[in-house]
């Protein structure tokens, strides 16, 4: 068994340095829609092979492993964003978004 794996990065047209790593080449059915929203378009970066001792330019390829293997998607926020500013930010455009279709 290799202790390697394979992944796909997907680059957000909605913030620079956003990034999403994919267990599997264009599978994002496994991003909670809320996600993906926030995304905008996802475009395809590259392909990388994942492995111990492997550095990466701002994340920890082991935590970026464990979150490809529990949940198959890994999300590379920009340094001047937080994950919970994400998810705010899509929790308003939401409620924006469903007052507007009331």
């Amino acid at each position: 068994m290799s202790d390697s794996l394979t992944c796909y990065i997907y680059r957000s047209s909605a913030k620079a340095d956003m990034y999403v790593y994919l267990l599997e080449k264009d599978d994002f059915d496994c991003i909670p829609d809320e996600l993906k929203r926030g995304f905008a378009r996802l475009d395809f970066a590259m392909e990388l092979e994942l492995h111990p001792g492997r550095k990466l330019a701002k994340e920890d390829a082991a935590t970026v492993t464990k979150n490809l293997q529990s949940q198959g998607f890994h999300i590379q926020m920009p340094s001047d964003t937080t994950v919970d500013e994400l998810l705010a930010r899509i929790a308003e455009e939401n409620l924006k978004e469903s007052l507007n279709n009331s």
